[in-house]
């Protein structure tokens, strides 16, 4: 499921932003989607004009766009922890401290890089922007427990459903295999605790809510304004 609203203006004006805070000598985690994907395009950019930089990538849509670009890859098995990282997200809790990823299917991934980066910098248009997050939440499933992993988010209130694949018959995988529940639990009230509930639960890689993990948000708008929010 993709959260696809919002002007392209708005959100190259976001990505290029963030990628404006990367510095010189800087380890870099470069996040999936299309907001995102303008931070790439800039960082690439940069790195034509002098910028010295290595980048992990959390997926294989972004790895492809920095080989595209000329950005320096490193292979994310190989990386402890990286300086800064920039990613996307399908929507952002008032106050900035929650966001719903997974629009792409690669928040597994997405979340190891912003969990070991020293700063997580979201990149969003301001259509993302919610005063509670509604959106429904993506959760990467090890396909023998897709059932197990169904009635237990039933059981904390959800409405699950399997990811369909586009042009193809079947569900989406990941890049790692797995398969995707597009789980909607209305308004989350409590993100902290619905994020800790499916974190417990066997057979869960991992799930679309990012709780705590902003450092700031850019959020861009149609007239190519940048605001940055912090928690």
């Amino acid at each position: 499921m993709k959260n696809t609203a919002g002007s392209e203006a708005a959100k190259r004006a976001a990505g290029e932003a963030a990628a404006a805070a990367v510095s010189d000598g800087d380890r870099v985690g470069l996040g999936t989607g299309s907001t995102a994907a303008h931070a790439v395009r800039r960082l690439g950019e940069r790195v034509a004009d002098g910028l010295d930089v290595e980048a992990v990538a959390t997926s294989y849509q972004s790895r492809a766009l920095a080989r595209e670009v000329g950005v320096p890859l490193l292979d994310l098995a190989d990386v402890a922890r990286v300086d800064v990282a920039v990613d996307g997200a399908d929507q952002v809790a008032a106050g900035a401290n929650a966001l719903v990823k997974g629009g792409g299917a690669a928040h597994a991934r997405e979340k190891v890089v912003a969990a070991t980066a020293d700063r997580f910098l979201v990149v969003a248009d301001d259509s993302k922007l919610a005063d509670g997050l509604d959106y429904p939440v993506p959760v990467e499933v090890l396909p023998d427990a897709l059932a197990r992993v169904e009635r237990a988010v039933v059981d904390a209130g959800g409405d699950p459903t399997l990811r369909a694949a586009e042009r193809k018959d079947g569900p989406v995988v990941t890049d790692n295999g797995n398969l995707v529940l597009d789980c909607d639990f209305g308004t989350v009230a409590e993100p902290g605790a619905l994020a800790r509930t499916l974190s417990d639960t066997a057979g869960v890689v991992e799930h679309g809510l990012f709780v705590g993990l902003a450092d700031a948000v850019y959020v861009g708008d149609a007239d190519g304004d940048v605001s940055v929010r912090e928690p």
